[in-house]
């Protein structure tokens, strides 16, 4: 904030010397307060001298709050004859502004006078004040918040007097103390200071707009002093000391020197330097010592430790943390329990080679580091020390021990100690065996082993296992003890891994003796087959080939076959292929095509993977000439059969025949009614009788073919109406005039399958003999006839295209077709056939 009133107050100046030389004190700003609290209002005015008098009529004041201008003002002539005017800000809401009194003269706008003003807030009252009494500076420290941001210059003050009393009274005045700018902490030095007598303290802040003050503290300097930290160090060990028990550290510190004379009260804090544990504090250390002996810890760890004092049985402030001190605390003798097993070799009648195994499992947390193990054995006939038999780190010892003996000692060790002893008895194979042994691969990495319990139940199991043939580089087998009879099975996890064949030996342990030891082989993941079976061909014909192959013998840690596959492939790229239980060796391809090329292969599949064996290439047989021959007769008969079937049926049809050679009735050997087709009962129509005087006469008799014929359109026509008569029988009998030219219906083009015979012409009452008119078939009744035939023969007929016949009309001047032809063979049939139905034909 000064920075910003010093750069104001330099571009004013600035300003005002750019100023014309006749604007020089021109004019001044008169301000009400140039400090106002933010959001106050200001008052401002600008005196124009009389010497401005020369600048005329056309000018004004303009006010300009930066960076906005205020046109409003007012206007005010004083006695003296110099012009104010005066402006308003109702509130002022910038921390530090330059307000201008500016004159507009012509085209320019010219700057009087410039002012500053400023904005905040009072101070308030500091708060949180403390003090300290630092030996090391010999000085009281107090600090303080200086609250809230006035937006003025604040400065605070540290005041403080001397008292005898509870600071009620003041007795000696302590000069002043001014912290630095920006600071909020000042320092009274020892000469101003009466160590154990009371004194009031307090801070007050001012600035332009008011004065605030803290609360008093009253105190005496050695009441809030503030001890340095001790220094720690490591107690070292004396032979008239024993040495610290497993999980404890003995330490010692040494306090700071100017604070000899100080009773004092400490704490020490530790943590494990490796993990994410917190601190640990420990407050009870006794006073009036330096040492200390830590104990509740992690035996062989390295501890962080780290100390604080205060002063005891009066007031003051704890120290900061001594610097830490990294310890490690001394290892406790192994508390674990030695599971073991053992495998025996006799060298000779005498000894015996024994290697034994072990496995430490800890019974505690904190058991101990085990730095190595004792095998020893003492003969049952000597007292004293138990020689050594194993001093190794390992986890197993092989030894050569006497026939007779039957047990040995085991121990772990460390700096602090030995674990008990473990007796490993020799046991002998007496119990019972267990029962069925089973084994699963779970996964590439782990083995299910299972087993019967015996009976009795077992006290525990001892499991081997390892890679049979055993690796080269003579990795010992590993090896599980259960502790659980109970069980029939494990898991085993450990040194398992994929497409490598285990051994795997279970024992079980009952009280005094054990049960012979079973083994059982098995893969942690199996194998595809590395390859299929050759492939031979066995036989070879026109239409087949006969193949074989030898399969593959069992491998172990192979996957065994489930199927065979074969594949065969034309030269036309067409494939085929068909499935085979893995127990088949031979295969025979059938529906081959002679004298042609075959590619076949064998896959053969397990159910990890597959295989395919090497491709075989064949060719069938060719036929012979004598072959060829008889298949060619063959055909030629094959053929030969249908055309022959085909005639018969193209000609069997009635259709077909009456087209090729129609059948035409021998009119001499011919009547009525055997041209009449036998009516099943079904189609027998109640016909009215033809002597009935109100029937008509008969007219006109059609002879139809026995096939069914589809019927014409006038057919259809007649038939349509309830009541009328079947086709059938409108096929023989017609009513109506034949003489009358419009009664004859006209035949449709393509109905020409209607064969009309013979058209009886004339009414049988009529005093004329009854004519007869051949009708106008497209056909011909015989081939090869005369179209003129005579008078006593049959009627003529007229050929016409067969595409367009043209019926036959009789025509009344026609004598030669109305001549009576009584000899006419066919009514003569009639006469015989039908009388009874004609009535006077």
């Amino acid at each position: 904030m000064v920075g910003l009133g010093a750069w104001s107050l330099v571009g004013a100046a600035l300003i005002i010397l750019l100023l014309p030389r006749s604007l020089e004190q021109c004019g001044h700003i008169l301000l009400s307060a140039p400090i106002v609290r933010l959001g106050d209002q200001v008052t401002a005015s600008c005196i124009i001298n009389r010497n401005c008098s020369h600048l005329g009529t056309d000018w004004r004041v303009v006010w300009k709050l930066e960076p906005e201008l205020h046109p409003r003002e007012r206007r005010q002539h004083l006695p003296n004859g110099t012009l104010q005017s005066t402006i308003t800000l109702p509130h002022l809401n910038h921390s530090r502004v330059l307000l201008s009194c500016c004159l507009h003269w012509g085209n320019s706008l010219q700057i009087l006078d410039q002012a500053e003003l400023q904005a905040g807030y009072p101070p308030t009252a500091p708060y949180n004040l403390s003090c300290i009494m630092n030996l090391t500076t010999n000085s009281l420290i107090c600090q303080w918040e200086p609250g809230p941001n006035t937006h003025l210059s604040t400065s605070f003050t540290l005041k403080s007097f001397k008292s005898q009393d509870k600071c009620q009274t003041q007795k000696d005045s302590i000069p002043d103390c001014v912290p630095e700018v920006g600071q909020s902490h000042c320092s009274i030095p020892r000469k101003h200071l009466q160590l154990y007598q009371n004194m009031s303290i307090w801070v007050q802040a001012r600035n332009a707009l008011g004065t605030s003050a803290s609360p008093k503290l009253c105190l005496a300097p050695m009441d809030v002093v503030k001890l340095e930290p001790p220094t720690l160090w490591a107690l070292e060990p004396s032979p008239a000391v024993a040495p610290p028990q497993p999980g404890c550290l003995r330490l010692r510190w040494e306090t700071w020197r100017p604070s000899l004379y100080i009773e004092q009260k400490c704490e020490l804090r530790h943590q494990p330097r490796l993990g994410e544990a917190g601190w640990d504090l420990v407050s009870a250390l006794p006073a009036r010592t330096s040492q200390y002996e830590l104990c509740g810890l992690l035996p062989s760890t390295a501890y962080t430790l780290q100390m604080r004092c205060t002063r005891w049985r009066l007031p003051g402030h704890w120290s900061e943390w001594s610097p830490s001190l990294e310890l490690t605390t001394a290892q406790r003798a192994p508390i674990v329990r030695l599971d073991t097993w053992w495998r025996q070799r006799q060298l000779d009648p005498e000894t015996v080679t024994v290697q034994l195994f072990w496995k430490p499992i800890a019974l505690e947390e904190d058991s101990g580091q085990i730095q190595g193990y004792l095998v020893s054995w003492r003969p049952s006939d000597q007292a004293g020390a138990e020689p050594t038999l194993c001093d190794t780190t390992e986890l197993n010892c092989t030894f050569q021990l006497p026939s007779e003996a039957r047990e040995v000692v085991l121990k772990a060790y460390n700096t602090a100690g030995t674990s008990h002893p473990t007796p490993v008895v020799f046991l002998e194979s007496r119990g019972p065996p267990l029962g069925r042994l089973h084994t699963t691969a779970r996964d590439p990495h782990s083995l299910w082993v299972g087993w019967e319990p015996p009976s009795p139940q077992p006290q525990g199991y001892v499991i081997e296992w390892g890679l049979s043939p055993p690796s080269p580089n003579g990795s010992p087998m590993t090896w599980r003890m259960e502790h659980n009879g109970s069980i029939a099975g494990t898991l085993l996890q450990e040194n398992i891994r994929p497409f490598q064949l285990y051994e795997i030996t279970v024992t079980p342990l009952y009280q005094d003796t054990k049960g012979p030891s079973q083994h059982i082989y098995a893969y942690s993941q199996e194998m595809a087959p590395s390859h299929g079976p050759e492939l031979h061909l066995r036989h070879i014909g026109k239409t087949w080939a006969q193949l074989e192959w030898v399969p593959e013998a069992p491998e172990l840690g192979k996957s065994p076959l489930t199927h065979y596959t074969i594949f065969w492939t034309n030269t036309q790229d067409q494939s085929f292929s068909t499935v085979l239980n893995a127990s088949t060796h031979s295969f025979v391809l059938r529906g081959l095509e002679p004298s042609s090329l075959y590619h076949v292969q064998l896959m053969a599949a397990s159910q990890v993977w597959a295989a395919n064996s090497t491709s075989l290439t064949l060719m069938t047989l060719t036929l012979e000439e004598s072959e060829l021959h008889i298949l060619l007769g063959l055909f030629g008969l094959l053929v030969l059969l249908i055309c022959l079937c085909g005639a018969a049926q193209f000609c069997c049809r009635p259709s077909r025949k009456y087209s090729l050679w129609p059948s035409v009735p021998d009119p001499a050997r011919s009547s009525l009614g055997s041209w009449v087709p036998t009516i099943t009962a079904e189609d027998i129509l109640q016909l009215p009788s033809l002597r009935d005087p109100g029937m008509p006469p008969i007219t006109k008799i059609t002879v139809l073919e026995e096939e069914e014929k589809k019927p014409g359109p006038w057919e259809s026509n007649a038939s349509s109406g309830p009541g009328s008569l079947s086709t059938l029988v409108q096929a023989y009998v017609l009513q109506g005039d034949p003489r009358v030219p419009s009664a004859q219906p006209q035949p449709q083009p393509g109905n020409s399958d209607q064969v009309l015979y013979v058209q009886v012409l004339g009414s049988p009452t009529g005093p004329g003999p009854g004519h007869y008119l051949r009708c106008d078939s497209t056909q011909p009744l015989l081939e090869g006839l005369s179209p003129s035939p005579k008078s006593y023969e049959n009627l003529w007929f007229q050929t016409s295209s067969p595409g367009t016949p043209e019926p036959l009309v009789p025509h009344p001047e026609d004598d030669s077709i109305f001549e009576p032809l009584l000899d006419f063979p066919l009514l003569q049939g009639l006469r015989v056939s039908g009388a009874e139905g004609l009535g006077g034909f």
